[in-house]
Formats: C-alpha cells, structure tokens, sequence
C-alpha cells in the first residue's frame, strides 16, 4: 500500500495538476485503483506520443503494454531508447516506473484489476487506431477526422470510458453510497462528461495538434481557417453541454468528497471553454491555459459548496 502511495505522490502527480488534484479527494477504496488507472493509461498516451519513435516501433510498444497490463506478457521495463525519446523528465519517470506501476496494478483487488483492464484495453486501442489514422501525417499534409462520428468515437475511446470506469469502480467499491441516482442514469451522464472533456483537450491543443498534422475536428480542409474556426465554435458549443452532465453527475453522489473529485474537472473545463470563446487560432497558437494560483481557488469553490 505504501507502494501505491509513493507513485501517487511522487510519479502521478509530475503528469497531472488537475486530476491529481480531483484524487486527492476520492474516497480511500477508489483512489489508489483510480490512480494506477491514470498512470497506466498516461504511460500508453506518452508511449502513442514519443514521435522520436517510429510510428510502427510505438505501435509495438503499445501492443506489449496492453498484454502486460491484460497479464497476457511478462512485465519488463521500457527501452532505454523509448525512455530517451521522451523529452520531459516527469514522463521520463513515468516510464522509468513501469514495473512499480504494473505490480501496483497486480496488487489490486479481482474487480479493481477487472475494471483496470477493461477501461486500459479501450484506451490502448483508440491510441493505436490513432496511430493508424495519422501515422503519415506532417505539417504539409493534415489529416482530419472525416465526420462526427469518427470524433465521436474517438471521444468516447480516450475518456467517455474513463467516466464509466470511475462510475463502475464507485459503485464496486462504495455501493450504494456512491450515488443517489441509478447506475445506468450514472454512466450514461458519465460518459458524456468524459466526450467533454476530451474536447476541451482538442480545442486548446488545436494548434499543436496541426502541427503534427493531426485535426480532430470532422473538416473538410484544416487549412481553410475560417471554416476551422466555425467548427471550433460548434464544438465549442457542443463541449459546454456534455460538460452540464458533469454538473448533473456530481450533484447526484452522495459524498461531499466525491462531489468536489468530480466537478473539479467540470469546473476547470468550464472556465478553459470561457477563454476559448470568440478566440482566433493565432490566440490559440499563443497557448490557453488557467493559472495553478486559479486552479486552487476553483477547487477551494468546489469544497465550499460541497
């Protein structure tokens, strides 16, 4: 146990400020679980994202994670060469940990390591059906997602999961002092607050992403920046409403601590789609980003009202 604890506080709170944040205020049988969870599926989205690694060598290193995480391939330690390749030192440590972490995971209880499984098997593939998709984009040559089903879909593999894996997991483990609503109602809002999430994520990292010639927004020509622009707001629009069942989901646990966990994400998210609003892609290129100073205040507001 003390294990689990020393990579919460010394590895998984390097990668995350926010969720980090949000785990700190789950309930004893959710946390640990939760957050062996985060950084086995930050490890695979710092693995999809190493682009000093070949697009096919990183497909390989996402297939040998998913069998160890599944228990279907002995636990080894990453390359040197990957762990090179990836120029921040916090997910340097991440990946130097690997073994910790999938001894952590092993150390779970059966339905925590069930749950674990299930949510890392949607998350691995929909970063290597990314791979797929954009493994020859570039700069000079964009790739777009070619409807909204498809950013959808991609919504739904990366965090719409993650909501019903976090749900799934307060029900195993708190029953029915985990939710004053019913289960399916709870996923089904879950999931939707996890898609947006995820796509507060894609517009404030548009630019990086076209960059590396990925766009997650269902356009025809990333290069037209006025229709870009116009997706933008939509999805804008779009994200503001699957936020407003994050809003629904937390007022319907029954603990004040799982309340303040689950709207923290809502309310960071909220406030980056108000700086989002009326923005130029030149004002994105600049970088979004709420303060740490305003993150603590937002989380002091959330406790507050509890």
């Amino acid at each position: 146990m003390n294990e689990e604890r020393e990579l919460g506080r010394g590895v998984l709170k390097g990668v995350s400020r926010s969720f980090y944040l949000s785990l700190r205020f789950l309930p004893g049988p959710m946390r640990i679980p939760a957050g062996i969870a985060y950084l086995l599926a930050r490890a695979s989205d710092t693995i999809a994202d190493s682009a000093a690694i070949p697009a096919a060598e990183r497909m390989a290193f996402l297939d040998l994670h998913a069998r160890q995480v599944a228990g279907h391939a002995e636990a080894v330690p990453w390359p040197q060469r990957l762990i090179e390749g990836t120029p921040d030192p916090k997910e340097k440590r991440l990946l130097e940990s690997h073994i910790r972490i999938l001894e952590a995971l092993r150390g779970m209880d059966p339905v925590s390591l069930a749950l674990i499984r299930e949510v890392l098997a949607t998350i691995i593939g929909g970063q290597k059906l990314d791979l797929e998709r954009f493994g020859n984009a570039s700069l000079q040559h964009i790739i777009a997602l070619p409807d909204d089903a498809a950013l959808d879909d991609y919504t739904w593999r990366v965090a719409g999961c993650v909501g019903e894996f976090w749900t799934k997991l307060g029900f195993a483990t708190l029953g029915e002092a985990f939710s004053k609503a019913p289960r399916d109602e709870m996923l089904m809002l879950a999931v939707e607050y996890g898609r947006g999430l995820q796509l507060v994520n894609i517009l404030r990292d548009l630019p990086a992403d076209l960059h590396a010639g990925r766009c997650y927004l269902p356009i025809a020509d990333p290069r037209d920046e006025t229709k870009l622009m116009a997706s933008f707001s939509e999805w804008r629009e779009i994200a503001l409403l699957r936020l407003g069942s994050g809003v629904g989901y937390s007022k319907a646990l029954r603990s004040k601590r799982l309340r303040v966990a689950s709207s923290l994400p809502a309310l960071i998210g909220r406030e980056t789609l108000a700086l989002l609003e009326n923005v130029t892609l030149h004002d994105l290129e600049k970088g979004i980003r709420i303060p740490r100073k305003r993150v603590y205040s937002l989380m002091l507001g959330a406790f507050l009202r509890g």
